[in-house]
């Protein structure tokens, strides 16, 4: 199973305390003071589609990609609901494609920690490129190796809503930067039994010089890193950081 295929079911539940709201606002604050070329958005590694969503409340024509089929069933549910017009794809982010190119393109929420090999890493920051109008931003932010090091790395966390609950526990090499996440989930059906399910993320600590770098070959230049919500210059203590690029 895929990661994420069984955390579609629960994830928007286990999120709840993420104020999406306010993230949304900040990005559309970052993408407004940096000046993009037209307000069209792809929101990659988009999930169930929060975001996105919010994008387009914003005032964005957006499309979502995810690799996710399932995630991606979810967002589509959100946006019916809504009665808001949004495109979902479902796009690898080192295979990103569109038939018109977009103004922004935005990956919120970790994805770019999922890419842990730099060939990987310079795969999405090339087809990123590839996707935008000349003059169009990028914008990601990503977990810190402070973050993995010192809050989450040889941790256990575990929490439970009324529709599902989950053990989580991390496992952190300095030496590789990669952290093995391993998910236990219980979801609650419609007869009110949890199903358990099991799933292993992994995720890269990636520096703002492995960033940069691999950026630059791709013809996008970073014109912020910042401490993540606000405008102070990422800090080697941050727990996120929220980078802003343009397509040179």
């Amino acid at each position: 199973m895929l990661p994420y295929e069984a955390f579609a079911a629960c994830y928007d539940a286990l999120m709840a305390d993420v104020d999406y709201g306010a993230w949304a606002g900040y990005l559309a604050a970052l993408i407004e003071e940096h000046g993009a070329p037209e307000k069209t958005l792809l929101d990659a590694a988009c999930g169930t589609g929060t975001m996105t969503l919010l994008l387009k409340k914003a005032g964005f024509a957006v499309t979502g990609a995810d690799a996710s089929p399932a995630m991606l069933g979810r967002a589509a549910e959100k946006a019916r609901a809504e009665g808001l017009q949004a495109g979902f794809v479902c796009q690898d982010l080192r295979a990103l494609a569109l038939h018109a190119p977009v103004g922004v393109v935005n990956c919120a929420l970790d994805g770019v920690n999922y890419l842990t090999a730099v060939a990987d890493l310079r795969a999405f920051f090339v087809r990123a490129s590839a996707v935008l109008r000349p003059g169009g931003l990028l914008l990601f932010d990503v977990s810190t190796p402070y973050k993995f090091e010192n809050v989450i790395g040889d941790r256990t966390f575990a929490d439970e809503t009324g529709e599902a609950a989950f053990i989580w526990y991390n496992a952190y090499d300095a030496g590789s930067a990669l952290c093995r996440m391993q998910l236990t989930l219980f979801v609650r059906e419609a007869d009110g039994r949890y199903r358990r399910f099991e799933e292993e993320h992994v995720q890269r600590a990636h520096t703002l010089d492995e960033l940069e770098n691999a950026m630059r070959p791709a013809g996008l230049e970073i014109l912020g890193a910042y401490s993540f919500m606000g405008r102070e210059p990422a800090r080697e203590n941050d727990e996120r950081w929220q980078v802003v690029a343009r397509k040179v």
